[in-house]
Parts: structure tokens; C-alpha cells; sequence
């Protein structure tokens, strides 16, 4: 059984530093793209960031320049470093994973990343 665990979310004033954790169990992730996506409060879930097997990167034009994704593979993990957070970026933050051949996706709990002063 496929599951995903976040984690390292938490409150910061503007300006901080958060570096969300998410390992994923019951599969592997080689050769996987893998995602962060993020609900905002009373809004849909959106995509903050992707990266490939090949270590290309997509970001969301409201986090590039602030937000950094990288993967261990070893580790069958997948990070999202967060700096410069703004209040705006308060959200649910979710790690994503579509397997390859059921092409079924998978979604963790989600880990809760607010920011206020």
C-alpha cells in the first residue's frame, strides 16, 4: 500500500525558513516525478512544485525564486525547502505521487504551514 508522509510544517513570521519532509512508503519513487501542492484556506488545492527523475524542476510563478524542491531517491523522499515565506503562503501543503502504471495518484495527510507575524 502505497502512503505518503509529510511533515515539518509550522508557524513563521513573514521572512522565515520552513523545509518540508515527505517519504514515501510501499512503493518507489525512481524514476517518478514527484509534487508539492498546497490548499490555501477555503481554496482548491494548487500546484507549488514538481521535479522529475532527472532533477528538473517546475515551480509555481508565486513561489520560484523562494521555494526549492529536491529528492533523495535512496531515501524515497522528496523535500520543499520554503524561504522568504509570505502570508500568503499559508496553506495545507501536500506531497503528490501518480504511480506509473496505475497511473492511480496518491496524496499525504498534509502538513500545515501558516505565516503571520
Amino acid at each position: 500500500q502505497v502512503q505518503l508522509v509529510e511533515s515539518g510544517g509550522g508557524s513563521v513570521r513573514p521572512g522565515g525558513s520552513l523545509r518540508l519532509s515527505c517519504v514515501a512508503s510501499g512503493t518507489s519513487i525512481i524514476g517518478n516525478p514527484m509534487g508539492w501542492y498546497r490548499a490555501p484556506p477555503g481554496m482548491q488545492r494548487e500546484l507549488v512544485a514538481l521535479i522529475f527523475s532527472d532533477g528538473s524542476t517546475n515551480y509555481a510563478d508565486a513561489v520560484k525564486g523562494r521555494f526549492t524542491i529536491s529528492r533523495v531517491d535512496v531515501k524515497n523522499s522528496v523535500y520543499l525547502q520554503m524561504n522568504s515565506l509570505k502570508p500568503e503562503d499559508t496553506a495545507l501543503y501536500y506531497c503528490h505521487y501518480r504511480h506509473p502504471i496505475t497511473r492511480r495518484e496518491y496524496w499525504g495527510q498534509g502538513t500545515q504551514v501558516t505565516v503571520s507575524s
